[in-house]
């Protein structure tokens, strides 16, 4: 979209959208922002309105050193399905390869087997992939039993597989779930590039935290990419997972500031046939996130994003926030009308800064509590079917920055709450546009305020930026069709929403 005069984005507050059963609806008039207010349910959520807010709250990320000194290296040769080592603390059986004490161990070469860490002290076990190949036909490739924490280092110009068996000979409760799996907290990083292949489950799999800080990794799963259970992190790294199941998850719903997803760097790529991203908390404050293919792209009970480059593609919602707990679960099936689902106070969206680009068939930005826009840029292309809305809010929708444009179907059309800060326009067209449409917005005088090119059909066109100005009239052109709007002024047809519910 081209805002004309240029300018940086602001910031801006979104705030959710009461959603009525058909035609339009406007979010409630009190104004009320969900700053500072407590979740009523989803006892592991923790509340806050940035990134930082958020991290104040949540359990402590550990995030593992991959420097180390090569002189004080142990050196692990790997050689079909046995290995050797001058290492009293590295012992090989049956093709399994073991390391039970702290320390770092260099592994390069090609192993038929499995490397378990079995490390009951104190102190780091880090393994240093040095151009290595580990497949297992029985197991995981890499299991780490126990250990205080494990770095898995990526070194300078290595490639580096893992790849696990199809079908593992165990499969009690405690067996691995995934290719490189790891129940002490686990650190992947390094310069190097890691290729992991799941066969029978997940691909790379934390029982605590996992955190990856660099490094060229593309992991391949028949089910769950790379879950994470108090945290799922990314600082640096060039990361691509193509899975089954969901791609970028945590999953403790049990702890209060545990099961986030926090991404401050990196490039994240993943395509999904289940969620994108999904956590407890989906955290993101740097980066270039893509996820290029979903049912449903990004899911949290809390979702903030605070700044980086994000562009999601779903089946379903492209933004979903919606309770982690299923029995206190909201969220409407889709195609099915939100206007009569209470506000779940436990559920919020935050868009702060960055730029957010969403291409979804389901609802575009889709919250069971409220939302709030303080900045960014935020593009939604909508579904073209009137059984969901680009825009659809439980709650209270407020805008106070940034620019927003949401385009897509009319039948389920919401807009912003009538007192939010920042002005915005909303308007159903006469007839359905074709992608490519030209979208020009001009003021009283005649003077061009926006431009935009929508790259999915549309029938709808809600727009809210620094340059509106809520009771002015506005004249928004599609293919020389011109259509008259008020700023702040529910679309026709549209009914008045107030806080938690339609109007009786």
């Amino acid at each position: 979209m081209r805002l004309l005069p240029v300018r940086q984005a602001v910031a801006g507050t979104l705030a959710a959208v009461l959603l009525a059963g058909c035609g339009a609806s406007v979010a409630g008039t009190s104004g009320s922002s969900t700053s500072g207010s407590t979740p009523a349910s989803t006892a592991s959520t923790v509340w806050g309105t940035t990134v930082e807010d958020v991290l104040d709250e949540d359990v402590t990320v550990e995030t593992g050193d991959t420097d180390y000194d090569e002189a004080d290296a142990t050196a692990v040769t790997l050689s079909g399905t046995t290995a050797g080592s001058d290492s009293d603390a590295v012992t090989v059986a049956d093709g399994t390869v073991t390391v039970s004490a702290a320390g770092t161990y260099v592994l390069s070469g090609e192993l038929t087997g499995q490397v378990v860490v079995d490390s009951a002290g104190e102190g780091v076990v880090r393994l240093v992939l040095d151009d290595a190949t580990i497949t297992s036909e029985t197991t995981a490739a890499i299991d780490v039993v126990d250990a205080e924490s494990v770095v898995v280092v990526l070194a300078d110009g290595s490639t580096n597989a893992l790849t696990d068996a199809a079908t593992y000979d165990d499969t009690s409760e405690d067996a691995p779930t995934g290719t490189l799996y790891s129940t002490a907290d686990l650190t992947i990083g390094g310069t190097g590039s890691l290729t992991v292949t799941g066969n029978s489950n997940n691909g790379i799999v934390g029982k605590d935290g996992v955190v990856i800080s660099g490094g060229t990794i593309d992991v391949t799963s028949v089910d769950d990419g790379i879950v994470g259970k108090d945290y799922l992190v990314l600082t640096d790294g060039t990361v691509t997972v193509d899975a089954t199941g969901d791609t970028f998850r945590s999953d403790n719903t049990e702890d209060a500031g545990a099961g986030f997803v926090l991404i401050e760097g990196g490039d994240l790529t993943v395509t999904s046939q289940d969620d994108g991203i999904k956590g407890v908390q989906v955290l993101i404050s740097g980066g270039t996130v893509d996820v290029a293919g979903s049912e449903e792209a990004l899911e949290g009970s809390l979702v903030v994003i605070d700044d980086g480059d994000v562009e999601l593609h779903s089946a379903d919602d492209g933004v979903n926030a919606a309770s982690s707990d299923d029995s206190a679960s909201t969220d409407g099936q889709p195609g099915q009308t939100g206007g009569d689902m209470a506000a779940d106070d436990s559920v919020a969206l935050y868009v702060n800064g960055g730029t957010l680009e969403v291409w979804a068939s389901g609802d575009g930005l889709d919250s069971n509590g409220n939302a709030t826009i303080t900045g960014g840029e935020i593009t939604v292309y909508g579904p073209t079917t009137d059984g969901n809305g680009a825009l659809d809010v439980n709650g209270t929708f407020d805008v106070s920055g940034g620019t927003l444009l949401a385009t897509g179907s009319a039948g389920m059309m919401v807009a912003p709450s009538t007192d939010s800060a920042q002005g915005w326009i909303a308007t159903a067209l006469d007839t359905t546009a074709a992608a490519g449409s030209e979208v020009v917005v001009t003021d009283a005088d005649g003077a061009e305020v926006a431009t935009c090119t929508p790259r999915k059909d549309f029938a709808s066109v809600v727009l809210s930026s620094a340059d509106i100005s809520q009771g002015e009239t506005y004249t928004v052109t599609v293919d020389g069709t011109a259509t008259t709007v008020t700023a702040g002024d529910a679309p026709a047809g549209g009914q008045m929403g107030a806080p938690g519910g339609p109007m009786g």
